[in-house]
C-alpha cells in the first residue's frame, strides 16, 4: 500500500486555485499576526474573507451540478475581491508595507482569474 500524501488528497486539493487560496490564507494569517492594536475590524474581516475563499472552493468542487459549483466559486471570488479591498485599506492606513500588499494582490489576481474561468 502506497502511503504517499497524494494518495489521500481530495479532488479540490489538486486544484491550482485551491493551492493559491491556501497560500493567500497563510499570508493573511501572518499579516493578521503583525497588525497593530486597534485593527480589530480589519483583522476580523480579513480572517473571515481569506478563510471563506478556501472553504468555498473546497465546497464548490464537491458539488454535483454546474449551478451549485458556480455559486460557490462565485462566493469564493467575492471573498477574494473583499480581501483585495482589505489589503488596499491596510496599505492606505500604513498598516502593511508595499511588498506584502503586492504579494497579496498578486495571489488574489491569480485566484480571481482562475475562479472566473471555472
Amino acid at each position: 500500500m502506497n502511503d504517499e500524501p497524494s494518495q489521500y488528497q481530495l479532488g479540490h486539493e489538486r486544484l491550482d486555485v485551491y493551492q493559491c487560496a491556501l497560500q493567500f490564507l497563510a499570508l493573511a494569517t501572518d499579516t493578521i499576526g503583525k497588525l497593530p492594536n486597534g485593527s480589530r475590524v480589519s483583522i476580523d474581516q480579513l480572517d473571515r474573507a481569506s478563510l471563506s475563499i478556501v472553504l468555498n472552493i473546497a465546497e464548490g468542487a464537491g458539488k454535483i451540478t454546474s449551478a451549485d459549483k458556480h455559486r460557490y466559486f462565485a462566493s469564493a471570488r467575492g471573498s477574494a475581491m473583499e480581501c483585495g479591498g482589505i489589503f488596499d485599506v491596510l496599505l492606505l492606513q500604513k498598516k502593511i508595507d508595499v511588498p506584502i500588499h503586492q504579494q497579496g494582490k498578486r495571489l488574489l489576481v491569480r485566484i480571481v482569474s482562475m475562479l472566473t474561468k471555472m
